[in-house]
């Protein structure tokens, strides 16, 4: 299942799940509150991390440290699953 996130937005969070979208206020800081939604989400949906297999992130245009947030938590998490991730994307953010 693709992960796609998109912290572009300085009043949302939204995240798309294998096609189904699902957003959040972004009321709270972006890197406290994108983990947790990920998670708070995959389980609603009865999925767990290991059920990702690729990550995309929205490389903007954007909140420049939102748009960070979601590049590094993009990252991360392709990395620990060791699934795909485009990295020309999450390269051109960093």
């Amino acid at each position: 299942m693709k992960l796609y996130i998109d912290t572009s937005s300085s009043e949302k969070i939204i995240i798309i799940l294998g096609g189904k979208k699902f957003e959040t206020d972004a009321k709270v800081k972006k890197a406290q509150a994108l983990l947790p939604f990920i998670v708070e989400t995959l389980k609603k949906e009865g999925k767990t991390l290991r059920d990702i297999t690729e990550v995309e992130v929205n490389p903007g245009p954007g909140s420049f440290t939102g748009l960070r947030v979601g590049a590094a938590v993009g990252n991360a998490l392709a990395w620990a699953l060791k699934v795909p991730k485009p990295l020309d994307k999450i390269v051109y953010l960093l």
